[in-house]
């Protein structure tokens, strides 16, 4: 009886947490501040890479691929700022659902109070974590990116009103 304890535990958080994280607004996760900014430590990601995190990150499973209402993780070969932006928020919330699913994961201790409550609870974490990686490491990425974007777009504002400019003072 514990063990099915544990597991509709584990469930339901699972469940709770992903509704939870789809309903709070993205404006509150900021990229740039903690705990959501780069660390010293992980040198903008290079220390995933030598986690190997390019060889299995696209094999874990992506609940954007199986709920179609979600932001999707992937976007063309020419995305929009507001799809880098969006994506930014994303990694955040994920983040931060996985990080809440690995903190509450040691009340499953409380089902059975010895070394499989230990145990079930460091798979619990040890499943989370990778997800949480992923975040870190793909998150400097997409804020490069959308710093290229908004210099793209700022330069093709000033040409644009350059061009204007120019072509008011000709006239």
């Amino acid at each position: 009886m514990p063990f099915l304890l544990s597991v509709l535990y584990v469930a339901v958080c699972g469940v709770l947490a992903h509704v939870i994280g789809e309903a709070i607004p993205r404006r509150i996760f900021l990229a740039d501040r903690f705990p959501y900014s780069p660390w010293k430590w992980e040198r903008n990601g290079a220390i995933y890479e030598k986690l190997g995190i390019r060889s299995w990150k696209d094999r874990l499973p992506d609940m954007s691929r199986v709920c179609k209402k979600m932001v999707p993780k992937r976007f063309g070969a020419f995305p929009t700022l507001e799809q880098v932006q969006r994506l930014i928020a994303e990694t955040c919330v994920a983040e931060a659902t996985h990080a809440v699913l690995c903190v509450i994961a040691p009340v499953i201790w409380l089902f059975w109070r010895n070394a499989v409550g230990v145990i079930l609870s460091g798979v619990v974490i040890f499943c989370n974590v990778p997800f949480i990686m992923i975040q870190r490491y793909n998150r400097p990425k997409l804020i490069a990116l959308r710093v290229r974007l908004t210099l793209r777009e700022e330069r093709k504002r000033n040409a644009s009103t350059d061009s204007v400019c120019q072509h008011r003072g000709r006239t």
